[in-house]
């Protein structure tokens, strides 16, 4: 996330040394700070809003992998046309604001290329890969093997330099990829010219080399320990290697009195314009169920949400009266028979999640926030998920990272991925963060990723 931030902010600076740029070359001359002043600045705001979400909204941000130069110029080339569309259509209804059709083009190419030199300097590592940091891992089973091959898997960001050997550590690592043994850490280290030590032991009892650790770090190497790299990296928990004091000490899982009344001041607002943005077409919507199938159009379910506290659930209905009539509380599954025809279709586009924002307005769940589960499904999960219960300390969302990162969950297993997302949320839980999930949701719903 602070990468994406990082990104965003050059490529603000980038649109408005684009907008000089395109000044100096149409009209000989750079404006003056007076030229940005009132009208002036509101065409240089709107001009980086837009660039920035149409950058967003092509996931020139996404962080899941590196974006090699072809995928990037790809990307940038398809954003920089709709930015120029967006940007056209926003000029014509207001006039007011318009900058010019030859300033705008300029400035438009001239984005695009100060873009892609900045996120390609940036993600150095596919074009400098000495840019690219390197990773030594401290243990050899099976917790080092995984961050193995989370390094290798983590595209050019980092490099594996290797492995350290310790005592009373199996080896399921390559015998070749082994280059040191924990009592020659710190020149292992050196040798490797390793930016960052992951602490992956199994058992750190009587094995970890504190001294040549403690050594590596007042050297300026950065120790992190394998829960720590794995959140940073794929941004979710490492649930199975984490204890109760690894939450206690960890930075985040702070909601304060100031974050709870900004996310609840967003929530109110967004459901109100949500509302009211929707209204002229929940007839058309309600209409359509009661001819599609029988039963009532909206659905009430009961819902486990904050501190464990059941509630309603509102959805338009998307299943046939009888969808559970002799076999109880169950998953939904990919092409579910028990879906109706225009359930599909009220499913994939989330039109049948509209409802939920009276869930939001009376405060009984937040905008964004884990996915609220059934009673039947949160005991179950509960007595074979570890952390299961730390998902319900903040209030059940109507999206959240886990629907953006994750397909739709029907298994204990993908519960427990799922939950790997919520936790990180809950981890960083910010204002700054509700806002990026909810355009990412934007583009889940647009897409029509994930729903059954």
């Amino acid at each position: 996330m602070k990468r994406s931030i990082a990104l965003m902010v050059g490529d603000g600076l980038c649109a408005v040394t684009a907008i000089l740029a395109a000044h100096l070359f149409r009209l000989g001359e750079i404006p003056g700070v007076e030229s940005f002043t009132g009208q002036g600045g509101v065409r240089l705001a709107l001009f980086v809003i837009v660039m920035l979400f149409c950058a967003f909204f092509v996931e020139v941000y996404h962080q899941e992998r590196e974006l090699t130069p072809l995928d990037l110029i790809g990307r940038i080339s398809i954003e920089l046309v709709l930015a120029f569309f967006v940007l056209t259509a926003l000029y014509f209804f207001l006039p007011i604001v318009m900058d010019g059709r030859g300033v705008l083009m300029i400035a438009t190419v001239v984005f695009g290329f100060f873009q892609f030199l900045w996120h390609a300097g940036s993600r150095g590592g596919f074009i400098f890969p000495s840019f690219a940091k390197r990773v030594l891992i401290l243990g050899t089973g099976p917790l080092a093997n995984q961050m193995g091959s989370l390094v290798t898997a983590s595209g050019d960001r980092y490099v594996l330099s290797g492995y350290v050997a310790c005592s009373r550590e199996p080896v399921y690592v390559p015998a070749q990829s082994i280059v040191g043994s924990e009592d020659g850490l710190y020149e292992t280290v050196r040798r490797a010219r390793a930016h960052k030590i992951v602490v992956s032991l199994g058992e750190r009892r009587g094995v970890f080399p504190l001294k040549d650790v403690l050594n590596c770090k007042l050297s300026g190497v950065e120790v992190v320990d394998a829960p720590s790299f794995y959140e940073r990296v794929t941004g979710k928990l490492l649930i199975e290697s984490i204890n109760p004091s690894w939450f206690i000490f960890s930075s985040g899982f702070r909601v304060t009195a100031l974050n709870r009344l900004l996310k609840r001041a967003l929530d109110i607002s967004c459901a109100l314009f949500g509302g009211v943005l929707f209204l002229p077409f929940l007839p058309i919507v309600a209409l359509a169920i009661r001819l599609d199938s029988s039963g009532p159009i909206l659905f009430r379910q009961e819902r486990v949400g904050e501190r464990e506290k059941p509630f309603n659930l509102f959805k338009f209905r998307t299943m046939r009266e009888d969808a559970e009539k002799g076999t109880g509380a169950v998953w939904a599954q990919k092409d579910d028979p028990r879906v109706t025809r225009l359930g599909r279709f009220l499913r994939k586009s989330r039109i049948d999640e509209i409802p939920q924002l009276y869930n939001v307005l009376i405060g009984d769940m937040s905008l964004v926030g884990p996915r609220p589960e059934r009673p039947e499904f949160v005991e179950q999960l509960k007595k074979v998920i570890p952390y299961y219960s730390e998902r319900h300390f903040v209030k059940p969302g109507v999206t959240g990272w886990a629907q953006v990162r994750y397909p739709y969950g029907a298994s204990v297993e993908d519960a427990v991925e799922k939950l790997r997302y919520d936790l990180y949320y809950i981890k960083n839980l910010s204002v700054a963060f509700d806002i990026m999930i909810i355009f990412e949701t934007v583009k889940v719903v647009l897409f029509q990723r994930g729903g059954r």
